[in-house]
């Protein structure tokens, strides 16, 4: 049995890493989570008594870290505890700086000593897959895609922390030989997402009949990667990856915000129309834009699908309309998070 150390596993993105690891019967998972506001053990609470599942609560962060690795012996890392709100990133950047910097040097030092010990043949086998996010390649216009040759340019404190993050791990593969691989998603959605990201929050809100916020005019576009897909991309990449590469993972789902906030609200009127008659369309609220708001994103995936034969399994009007049922049909882990989070505005401006 292979076993593979998954770090925020707890999470949004890394819980579905877990649940896919642990259902597949070819892993034993070691997952790894401090449990800050956004990591919900609900969340793999459907793998969570297999014997072939461990939770330790670990911080990153902590200089003992590379215990884990002479503890579990694992074949494999996946890296995926970060902090990743853009807009808490603007009112608080010192914990993006510590989580997403530090903790990866943690990382990357305890899986270096633990590498060097190994046998030659493990070694080989060895992989530190660090995941990561397109918002390190800044914004794009109207035209083009990033590949995984676009040059890096953060634009917000929480996509400077994730490009610092990448060099590391880059710079631990060029200078140490340690075998790793990185990805960069475009915006994830699904079940099991903390309610301060878009979707999400628009559909707790649309459910409650609050003014539904769309920043700006609602013209900034994201490519849209469902969870689960973006999970199975993950586990290629970790297991057939080549060491040193980078591979982007994007949905081929190109939409604006206020497209996506549209959709919604139209699945809503079918599924759970109002009771008084109007259309969810009419809680649309226009609100001051985020500082520093990214345009476009957009991923050329080709590499992934030509190298690894990865393409997503969910188009938008698919994925959607399946994270929709799941909110629907799971209100109880709705109201628990939204103990943690009240709907209320982040990043409003720029920290002094």
């Amino acid at each position: 049995m292979k076993t593979v150390i998954v770090t925020g596993g707890a999470g949004f993105i890394g819980s579905a890493v877990v649940r896919q690891l642990v259902s597949s019967g070819e892993f034993r998972v070691i997952n790894i989570d401090k449990l800050t506001y956004a990591g919900n053990l609900e969340s793999v609470a459907d793998v969570s008594r297999s014997n072939r599942y461990v939770f330790k609560k670990m911080d990153i962060c902590d200089d003992t870290i590379g215990a884990i690795f002479r503890d579990f012996r694992p074949v494999s890392i996946m890296h995926l505890a970060a902090e990743s709100h853009v807009d808490r990133s603007i009112d608080g950047p010192a914990a993006f700086i510590e989580t997403n910097i530090i903790g990866t040097y943690n990382l990357l030092q305890g899986a270096l000593e633990y590498w060097r010990g190994l046998g030659e043949d493990q070694k080989s086998a060895f992989r530190f897959h660090h995941i990561s996010t397109d918002e390190v390649y800044g914004s794009l216009g109207a035209e083009g895609l990033f590949t995984e040759t676009t040059a890096y340019k953060p634009n917000s404190p929480y996509a400077a922390s994730k490009a610092s993050s990448d060099h590391l791990v880059r710079a631990w593969y060029k200078t140490y030989g340690l075998p790793a691989v990185i990805s960069n998603c475009s915006n994830n959605y699904g079940p099991y997402q903390f309610p301060e990201k878009l979707i999400p929050l628009i559909i707790h809100k649309a459910l409650i009949e609050q003014p539904l916020p769309i920043y700006g005019k609602g013209e900034n576009v994201r490519d849209w990667l469902f969870v689960e897909d973006h999970a199975n991309a993950l586990i290629n990449i970790m297991t057939r990856g080549t060491p040193g590469d980078v591979y982007n993972v994007g949905g081929h789902n190109e939409k604006t915000n206020i497209e996506v906030v549209q959709t919604i609200c139209s699945i809503l009127d079918d599924l759970r129309p109002r009771s008084s008659g109007a259309k969810y369309q009419e809680l649309i609220e226009y609100v001051a834009d985020r500082p520093g708001h990214d345009l476009r994103y957009a991923i050329d995936a080709s590499k992934i699908k030509r190298e690894l034969d990865w393409t997503p399994a969910e188009d938008f009007e698919s994925g959607i309309t399946k994270t929709v049922r799941w909110y629907l049909d799971n209100q109880d882990w709705c109201e628990i998070v939204m103990q943690k989070y009240k709907g209320e505005r982040l990043g409003r401006q720029a920290s002094a």
